[in-house]
Order: C-alpha cells, then structure tokens, then sequence
C-alpha cells in the first residue's frame, strides 16, 4: 500500500547528526584539501618527516572550519526558509467546522479553503469556486516563470457543493491517479462520486507554488503533499555545485601539483645519484638509516639499492619541504570575498526594485560569480526578455491607421524626444504610464465617431481580463499580456472596464437581497 508523505518541505543540505561527515566529504573534493590531509599522513611518517605534523595540521583544520562555518550559516537561512514554509497557516475542513492548520499539518485526503492571493500549499483538486463556473485564476510564477494568470475549473457536480460546510464535510469520493512525478503538464486522474466516474484532468488541479489570484475564495482537495507535490519533485536532491571559478582553480592546483612532483623527483633522482656516487663513503658523517640496505649500521647489501631506498624516503620529504608551493589559504581566501560578495548584493541600492518593493537577496555565498559568467541565453520565447509587457502603439481602423505623430499638415513622422504626448488628464480613470502620440485618435473617440467607439468598445468587452481594486485603483489581470494591453487602451480612451458580471452571479445577488428584504 502506498504509503503517503506529509506536507513537511525540507530543501536544507545538512542536518546535526550529517552536518559533519557529510560537509567534510565536500571540502575533501577540493584538490587541496585533500593535497594538505595527504601530507599530513606524511608527516606522520617519521622516517621522511622533517617538520612537525602541526605545521600542517593547524592550517588544515582553520580552513576547514572556516568553509564548514560559512556552509553551515547557509544552510541555516535554508532551515529558516522552511520553517517559516511549513507553519504558513490555512484554514483546513476539520471534524465539520473550517480551522486554522500549519502546512506542515497538512495530509493527503484534507480539504482546503484558500483566499485571494494566497499561496497554494499543496497539490489540489478544486472543489469549487467563488467565481461563476466554479472558475479560478492562478499565477503560476513559481513553477514555470510566467506571470499572466491560467484558468482552472471545478467539475460540475463538485462545484455544486459551493461554500457548504455541510456539504463538503459530507464530501465522499474516491480518486485514482497517477503516480507523483516532475512533469507540471500533464495529470491523469479519475473521480468516482455519487456512483458517478469523472474524467480529471491538469485544468482541474492546483499546484503547489501557484498563487490565487482575483478569486474571493475556493475549496481544494490535497491530492499530494509534501515532497510528492509537482513542485518538490522538480526541485531535486540538494547538489554540491560547483563554479567556474572552483574548477579552474582545480585546474590550477593540479598544473601546481605537477610542477611540485617533477621538482621533488628530479631532486630524488639527484640525491639517488649522489649516494650512490659519493654518500656511501661518508656515512660516519651522514649515516644511512639501519633500515636501508648498505648501511653501516646493517652491514649488509647493495650500495644501490641503499642509494634507490633513499632517493624514495627524500622524494616524499621534499613534498613536505615544498608543500607552500600548493596555497592552502587559497580556497579560504575565495570563500571570504565570496560571503563579501553576497552582503554587497544585498546592499547594493541600484538592484532594488521601487516598484515591487523588493531588494536583491543572496540566498546562497556559493553561485555569486556566476553573474557574471554567462555567454549565451537560451530562451523559449519572446515573453522570457520582455517580461511579458505589452504595449499598445498603433492600431488600424476602416483602413485609416493611428499611432505615428503627425504635423500640423497630418504627415506622419518619427518619434523624437521633443514630440508631444496625448494628453488623457481629461479621462479620471486613465493610466499615467500609458503612452500614446497619435492625437487624431483621441480626438475622433472624444468627437464620437462610430467606427471609433464600436472598435474601442470590442477592446474593452472581448476578453479574459479580470478587475481588481487595490486601495481605490482599478486594476486590470489579464491571462495574457495582449489583451492586458488592448484593454488598458480602450480604458485610456474612455472606454473602461469596470466588473465581470455574470448572470449566475446576478441571481446570487437577488437571492440575497430577498432575504435581507425578508
């Protein structure tokens, strides 16, 4: 039996009991960290070890916990995030009454109520909804990266339960689907309900990572939770990453290494040389060990293979004679500006956005030279480098176009710095960043000419835009950028929408005020 995962998030790396072995495996990838942990195994040795084993120890050790520090301060931020994640709170269908329930409480089977810009916390089949249709509008920002608003829509027979508390408790049916997985466009589900089988589909689920968008209110059931939600499943397991930096300084070490070894063999290769030229005759000054052939000491033996065993023991001497060549200090030194880097970021005044009121914010002391790394930009669509702005510039109507500033003889011309903006002070609801040049159009929608009106009034009726107030201004959530634009013109022109009415919506109101008057 499938056992289900809760809705407790974790995107940390390390916790108290892996903090240590785990981190120490990751600073020992780096080539030298583990150049330095493989000499100090060397100067354990006694027989080549010239210097102390804490010359290389005390350094060894501060560099580890230095990056052990930093690494350690990162992850907390990211133990930090997810608990402040996972007790979110959001009102959760229980024993009959709705209740205020932390995320991470959250389990496979619960009914949720959401609000208006809300987060959705985990993967849901919708209900109901309170707009007409048992429609719903979500932003999908977080899981794809785009910023117009998708339509979802409850089944039928789910919608009719509305807001019923009593309803949805009493909310009995059986769902089969496909197993969790990371693919966000696709989702295959059957609903059996009141003996009933229902087709579901990726247009009846709400994912965790969207966000509830110009709907007042709506009931979901979690479908998945946790780590088993679309969007945990795209995240992966936590990686080591590594930068361009990192490995070039890989490189480096290794062409340091190199150089190291063939110093350190040529310097063998010549004391083998010499003992066996000249040093075996002065070994009552410089006596061979007793362990080496030919000593004095063992008296036995060939001179050469004495001269050989020696020039091996000062091959590995040399390497801990010469170990400042490779810079331990190196990795360290990185890491410092690093964590330098990141508070800069933070700091920086030019990369705050005035408009969404939101700094920059370095989550992580790891990737920040990889800003400035990037050589080509693969990008899916035009949306992706014009962050989806549309504007209206010119439009053609009964074969007369508009848009070009013209002169007092009505020859159009190029835009200038000089060249005049219609001015739509005389509209209260006009928008002050909507940018028009073209002042005939202005003229003849204001003079009331008929095929004006009737192509501004098409703009401002057919569509999928929705309205929101945001302390007394209208605001337009458009699907898609295009009718975004082509709705705030007709808006600048005198032609405003105002509120999505639906008939559905309309006996709703009649309903209620009947049974105020009653």
């Amino acid at each position: 039996m499938y056992g289900y995962a809760d809705n407790y998030i974790s995107t940390s790396k390390y916790n108290v009991l892996t903090f240590l072995p785990k981190n120490l495996f990751e600073q020992f990838q780096r080539l030298a960290n583990a150049y330095f942990l493989f000499l100090l195994i060397l100067q354990l040795i006694p027989q080549i070890s010239s210097l102390t084993p804490l010359t290389t120890l005390v350094p060894l050790v501060a560099v580890l916990f230095i990056s052990a520090a930093k690494d350690a301060i990162d992850d907390i931020q990211r133990h930090r995030s997810d608990s402040q994640v996972n007790n979110r709170l959001t009102w959760v269908l229980r024993g009959g009454q709705l209740v205020e329930e932390k995320w991470r409480k959250i389990v496979v089977g619960d009914i949720i109520k959401m609000q208006n810009n809300q987060p959705v916390a985990a993967d849901l089949l919708l209900l109901s909804a309170s707009e007409p249709n048992s429609l719903c509008y979500v932003e999908t920002a977080e899981l794809d990266g785009e910023t117009n608003l998708k339509v979802k829509q409850a089944l039928p027979e789910t919608a009719e339960m509305d807001d019923s508390i009593e309803q949805l408790s009493k909310f009995d049916g059986e769902i089969v689907c496909e197993p969790p997985n990371n693919n966000l466009e696709v989702f295959k589900g059957v609903l059996t309900f009141e003996g009933e089988t229902y087709s579901l589909d990726k247009d009846k689920v709400l994912l965790r990572g969207c966000v509830l968008r110009n709907t007042t209110w709506c009931f979901g059931l979690v479908l998945f939770a946790g780590k088993d939600t679309k969007l945990m499943m795209n995240c992966g397991v936590t990686k080591f990453k590594r930068t361009h930096i990192d490995r070039l300084m890989n490189v480096l070490i290794i062409g340091i290494f190199i150089f190291l070894l063939l110093t350190c063999l040529i310097c063998a290769i010549c004391c083998g040389i010499w003992e066996m030229k000249v040093g075996h005759i002065f070994q009552m000054f410089l006596p061979w060990e007793h362990f080496v052939p030919g000593s004095t000491v063992r008296g036995s033996g060939s001179t050469g293979s004495g001269a050989t065993i020696i020039s091996v023991l000062v091959f590995f001497s040399y390497i801990i004679v010469l170990n400042t060549l490779v810079p331990i200090s190196l990795y360290v030194s990185v890491e410092m500006i690093r964590f330098a880097h990141s508070w800069w970021i933070n700091w920086d005044k030019e990369m705050y956005c005035a408009r969404k009121d939101t700094p920059a914010r370095s989550r992580t002391t790891t990737l920040n030279e990889e800003l400035g790394q990037i050589e080509y930009i693969f990008s899916d669509k035009t949306g992706t480098l014009t962050q989806n702005v549309m504007t209206f510039n010119k439009c053609s109507i009964n074969g007369r176009h508009y848009g070009d500033p013209t002169d007092a003889y009505g020859n159009p011309h190029d835009v200038t710095e000089s060249t005049g903006k219609v001015d739509f002070s005389a509209n209260p609801q006009h928008e002050p960043s909507f940018v028009f040049y073209d002042n005939r159009l202005w003229d003849l929608a204001q003079t009331g000419d008929t095929d004006i009106h009737a192509y501004f009034r098409l703009l401002a009726l057919c569509h999928t835009v929705m309205t929101e107030n945001k302390n007394g201004i209208l605001t337009y959530q458009a699907q898609s950028p295009d009718e975004g634009a082509l709705v705030s013109a007709a808006r600048n022109f005198g032609f405003v929408f105002k509120v999505r009415l639906a008939i559905a919506n309309y006996f709703r109101t009649l309903k209620f005020r009947k049974k105020q008057n009653f």
